[in-house]
Parts: C-alpha cells; sequence; structure tokens
C-alpha cells in the first residue's frame, strides 16, 4: 500500500502529494493514475504496456517511487513532519540537505 508524503516547492509555494510503496491505484488502472498526475509521458507508456501483466506489476511497484524522486528534481522538498519525512527519505533513498552538509 501506498503513503503518502506532503511535498513543497519552495521557490513557487506549490504543494503536491508524493508517494512511495506499492501502487495499487497503477497495478488496477494502469496508466491513468501516472496521467491524473500529470505525468502524462510515463502514464502513456505504461498505457501501452498494460497488455503485459508483469510489464504492468513492476511498474506498481516502481511508479510511487520514480514519481516522488522526479518532484524532488523539480525542486520539491519533503513538507510532511519530520518523522515522516525521514521515513520517506530514507524508503526512497533520498540524502537530506543536512546529510550532504555534514559529508
Amino acid at each position: 500500500m501506498a503513503t503518502q508524503i506532503l511535498m513543497k516547492n519552495p521557490s513557487t509555494g506549490i504543494v503536491k502529494k508524493g508517494f512511495y510503496g506499492f501502487s495499487w491505484t497503477t497495478f488496477c488502472f494502469s496508466g491513468i493514475p501516472a496521467m491524473m498526475r500529470g505525468d502524462i509521458l510515463t502514464g502513456i507508456l505504461i498505457t501501452c504496456f498494460c497488455w503485459c501483466p508483469l510489464v504492468t506489476l513492476i511498474m506498481a511497484f516502481k511508479y510511487n517511487k520514480m514519481y516522488t524522486t522526479k518532484l524532488v528534481e523539480q525542486g520539491y522538498e519533503f513538507a510532511d513532519n519530520e518523522t515522516a519525512n525521514e521515513i520517506a527519505r530514507v524508503r526512497l533513498g533520498i540524502v537530506s540537505n543536512k546529510q550532504n552538509k555534514d559529508q
């Protein structure tokens, strides 16, 4: 089951929901959830391969991480409580700014 994490872009103030974990919506509805999140290209690609159940299963495990990592690359930062932020960083394999400064 996917876990939701709030993401905020500090330069624009836009808040979005990030996710990590298994995507039941991708598993059941193929690329439609990606398209509804504005991730049109990924949604089309997932939909094109929906005839292959193995691809759909793999994408259900990977899509939420791909989406949230893309948000981080676009400048979004975790904006939930600190415990939830740290859990999301660990689950997504994202190094925090604090850890970057220590190295």
